[in-house]
């Protein structure tokens, strides 16, 4: 496994090892070993899964603590460019963003620590992306930011994405006030 520090402190690519042959390939994408050793000594509690359409937008979200969540996101299926944007008010990075495309030919998996909002864009049908969370669905402490926040300036590749009603509606980041 090889793990990818980015230049936002705290973000990990990881790519991981892949046995392939003419029957089609396996890896690991997740090894509590394999992770401790490069010292991300994390407790998963939760799985999430979600299938999508191209162009769906979901994002950007976060819970604020005690429910913060760190995620270990991947996809099985398809292809998205997954975004975070750093909202910790003390990092040297706040309000800058990251961006990467994971998709099942690279089978990259990206670590996310407690301190970013993140989304994702699905860049095919029927996409399926996966994370593991450190922490439980907690409705209260969830908050968004603003997709198309013309601080954050994020290019999503798509003028005109599938969003939901509560993603439409999020606050802007220059209104943000955080609480990490």
């Amino acid at each position: 496994m090889e793990i990818i520090k980015t230049q936002i402190e705290g973000l990990l690519v990881i790519n991981p090892k892949i046995f392939g042959d003419d029957r089609g390939h396996f890896f690991e994408s997740w090894s509590k070993e394999s992770f401790t050793e490069n010292g991300l000594d994390l407790d998963f509690v939760q799985d999430n899964q979600s299938l999508s359409s191209k162009g769906v937008l979901r994002g950007l979200h976060f819970q604020n603590p005690p429910f913060a969540q760190g995620k270990l996101v991947r996809v099985i299926k398809g292809a998205v460019l997954d975004v975070v944007v750093d909202i910790r008010k003390k990092s040297s990075t706040f309000g800058q963003h990251f961006s990467i495309e994971l998709n099942e030919e690279n089978k990259t998996i990206f670590w996310i620590p407690t301190g970013f909002a993140h989304g994702f864009i699905t860049l095919e049908d029927d996409t399926i992306f996966t994370y593991k969370c450190t922490g439980v669905y907690n409705s209260a402490s969830e908050e968004a930011l603003l997709w198309s926040d013309k601080d954050l300036n994020i290019d999503w590749g798509s003028a005109n994405p599938l969003v939901s009603d509560k993603d439409l509606v999020a606050g802007s980041f220059k209104n943000f006030k955080s609480q990490f």
